[in-house]
């Protein structure tokens, strides 16, 4: 029989996503999540159409489209020279192509947009302040589902047999964001520019609601820390500088000066089973933190949620588990491959980066949205 009640375990985007895609369905929650206050963590995000296209069926879309911004294009960019090698039209493009928005916002918008509307759902009950470690937190009421949304740390993995683990990816996003009025004449207000070079790349786009530009610059690195969010030290801005060494003077000039970077050492979750056959799954971060090399582990925990919600609507809790995991895993194992792929030719050196400019710069923008519609026009299940 259908389940009537859910224990989620992280209030973050896949949490809350679960709790209200549940609710849909007619399923009650409780959301455990061990900070005190969901504080606005994190840094920019872009949301694809196939994330939006859920977000619009929980409700959640109307709001975020006051807020966010619809870039015109994603623009692939010499970090050299400045010369666009390619891009993909957006806007009302991705509406038309895609059937729903192409956004950008601070992730704390997405997160309250998410909070304001589990708070407001009789279905949904959220506990801050309850701390995991190697044993489920007590829960008022019997769950019939266990749901671990508690991110790349996620203690809840220890209660699923043979399940992935954190491992450094062998990659370093330094964070840091400017504001509108005081950006440099080569970041475009309207698009998401992506800025390539050898080992490197920077990821740009502007935050409507807070009026800078979002700027990620992601480079090769060695071993770090479990940490986040922390300052780099003198080596890892030494190591920063050489990593650009040879990219447009202006870039490596905006780096230099900017001094309010944040260190954060990349983690990805290795292969594993995300669920244990009985009563207990991951989801998002939780069961596959990736890379963000495709720009989709918001979308792919977006997903996720929405759809192990029309899994469990109507199959035992077992069989549900199962055929969710068996569902979902292909489309996740792809888009890790699409992530591998995007690293290596936006690092690319040497004749490698010859070549790939010239291809870029042969295909026409449609022939580039195509490549993206297995990706972007993707429909999450509906099931009965």
């Amino acid at each position: 029989m259908p389940i009537e009640h859910a224990a989620i375990i992280g209030a973050g985007i896949s949490g809350l996503t679960a709790a209200l895609s549940l609710s849909r369905r007619g399923i009650s929650s409780d959301i455990f999540e061990q900070a005190g206050e969901l504080a606005e963590i994190g840094a920019g995000l872009q949301v694809s159409p196939n994330a939006s296209h859920i977000l619009a069926e929980l409700g959640i879309l109307d709001g975020l489209s006051k807020a966010w911004l619809e870039p015109e294009a994603i623009r692939l960019i010499s970090g050299s020279s400045l010369r666009q090698l390619a891009a993909v039209p957006a806007g009302k493009f991705a509406r038309q192509r895609w059937g729903a928005p192409y956004g950008v916002l601070h992730r704390s918008t997405l997160q309250k947009a998410l909070l304001a509307a589990v708070e407001a759902d009789p279905l949904c009950r959220l506990h801050l302040g309850v701390r995991m470690d190697a044993t489920l937190p007590p829960f008022e009421r019997d769950a019939d589902v266990v749901i671990g949304a508690d991110g790349v740390w996620s203690k809840l993995r220890q209660l699923v047999p043979g399940s992935p683990s954190p491992r450094f990816s062998g990659n370093i996003a330094y964070r840091f964001t400017i504001a509108a009025d005081a950006a440099p004449g080569f970041l475009d207000p309207t698009s998401v520019s992506a800025f390539l070079g050898g080992s490197a790349h920077l990821v740009c786009y502007p935050l409507r609601e807070t009026g800078s530009f979002n700027m990620v610059a992601i480079t090769a690195g060695n071993s770090a820390p479990q940490a986040w969010q922390s300052e780099p030290k003198a080596e890892q801005r030494a190591e920063l500088r050489t990593r650009f060494s040879g990219w447009n003077a202006a870039i490596v000039s905006l780096l230099e000066q900017h001094r309010a970077l944040t260190f954060w050492p990349l983690f990805e979750a290795s292969a594993g089973t995300w669920q244990d056959g009985r009563k207990t799954v991951l989801i998002g971060d939780a069961a596959h933190a990736m890379m963000p090399f495709a720009a989709q582990g918001a979308a792919m925990a977006i997903e996720d949620a929405y759809e192990l919600a029309a899994f469990l609507s109507n199959r035992p809790v077992a069989e549900a588990l199962l055929l969710f995991e068996r569902h979902r895993a292909p489309r996740i194992a792809k888009l890790r491959q699409r992530g591998a792929f995007n690293r290596f030719a936006y690092h690319a050196k040497g004749p490698i980066r010859i070549g790939r400019d010239l291809v870029l710069g042969l295909k026409p923008p449609q022939s580039l949205a195509a490549d993206l519609d297995w990706i972007y026009g993707y429909r999450a299940l509906r099931l009965p």
